[in-house]
């Protein structure tokens, strides 16, 4: 029988859980969804370590073994990220398998407190592909500026990347262009194309979020008017801009080797306005190669009552562009936006890996006082 999860998969949208704990994997949670409502990937990222760690005791054994190592903090959050990780690449490898490297993936950040340092960036990416240990983890590599050469060098290196914290057109340009670079480097040191994979992690509600209060200030008619259209027509103008990045001769070239295209990952698709349909960042985005990485609650509310009509994220460039226009008509620059969030964006992971270090090291202090 049909489901609105199958529907979405069929239309070539990799279904993928935006979450991840101890408690998930124990539990059998995660093979669940995977076996009932389609998912074929995880994320992660330091705000749903942070909540992970904060709920149960699923963490308790390894915390206690930490301590008589005598493992210093920053350490011990990396050892137990990856353990999750490297946990959860093993639920997946069949999907892994069965897909052919496409799915099955899971992904794990770099510290997002080096984001601006290119070679600190590397040289992470690198150890976590390492520390890992697994063919289909993905390592999760900020858009920044600074981050744009860490694609190319990991890239080159075999590592396969999720660049997240995408909020502009001229930015995922620059991220497609640095992993195009990447793959030209691999294939010049002899390196095995076909067994890089990547994404590009373009962020969705986030953009209504922060357009919407302003229009919402202005109060008028015309504002109302485009309220709720700017995080769907910005992820319809990348979708865009990757068809004319991934087809013509260098591309071509590229995958006559083996190479694979970095397929658009829509994110942050839970819905922050309750005004809004609780799946509109999914059956309003849907189009081939793409993966949408989901919160829990947006993946239920797709299952039980989402519709999934067809490609939707493939159509109406020309629309997409006149709602910008339409706000720039208000005073309101999507440049402008996209900048704002790519800095929000940075500094919530770097507090929530500040919070996540924090409870940490009061539960490392706490199983030490037992």
């Amino acid at each position: 029988m049909s489901t609105p999860t199958a529907d979405l998969s069929a239309q070539g949208v990799s279904i993928w859980l935006d979450d991840i704990s101890r408690e998930r994997l124990t539990s059998g949670n995660l093979q669940e969804l995977i076996d009932t409502l389609d998912v074929v990937g995880v994320t992660s990222n330091p705000s749903i370590f942070q909540k992970a760690l904060e709920q149960g005791d699923a963490y308790n054994d390894q915390l206690h073994d930490l301590i008589q190592r005598d493992v210093k903090l920053e350490e011990a959050v990396r050892l137990i990220t990856s353990y999750d990780i490297r946990w959860a690449c093993d639920v997946l490898k069949p999907v892994y398998e069965a897909s052919q490297g496409k799915d099955g993936r899971v992904s794990i950040e770099v510290d997002p407190r080096i984001a601006h340092q290119t070679e600190r960036t590397t040289a992470e990416a690198k150890a976590l592909w390492w520390l890992v240990d697994r063919p289909n983890v993905m390592i999760k590599i900020p858009a920044t500026v600074a981050g744009l050469q860490a694609i190319t060098v990991a890239t080159a290196a075999g590592i396969s990347v999720n660049v997240t914290l995408i909020f502009s057109i001229d930015r995922y340009r620059k991220v497609m262009e640095a992993y195009l670079a990447g793959l030209e480097q691999a294939r010049t040191d002899g390196v095995d194309l076909s067994s890089i994979r990547s994404v590009a992690s373009f962020f969705v509600s986030r953009v209504d979020t922060e357009i919407d209060k302003r229009l919402d200030k202005l109060g008028t008619d015309e504002a109302k008017a485009v309220r709720g259209k700017a995080g769907i027509a910005n992820a319809r103008l990348a979708y865009e801009a990757f068809e004319q990045t991934f087809s013509g001769q260098r591309w071509d070239s590229l995958a006559d080797d083996g190479a694979h295209p970095q397929r658009p990952l829509w994110a942050s698709t839970g819905v922050k306005d309750p005004a809004y349909d609780d799946t509109m960042y999914v059956t309003e985005l849907v189009a081939p190669n793409t993966v949408n990485t989901m919160p829990e609650a947006t993946l239920h509310a797709l299952a039980d009552h989402g519709v999934i009509t067809g490609p939707t994220a493939n159509t109406g460039y020309d629309e997409a562009r006149k709602v910008f226009a339409d706000l720039s008509a208000l005073g309101i620059e999507i440049d402008e936006v996209t900048e704002l969030l790519e800095t929000e964006g940075v500094q919530k992971f770097m507090d929530s890996w500040s919070v996540l270090l924090e409870g940490v090291q009061r539960q490392l202090d706490a199983e030490a006082a037992k």
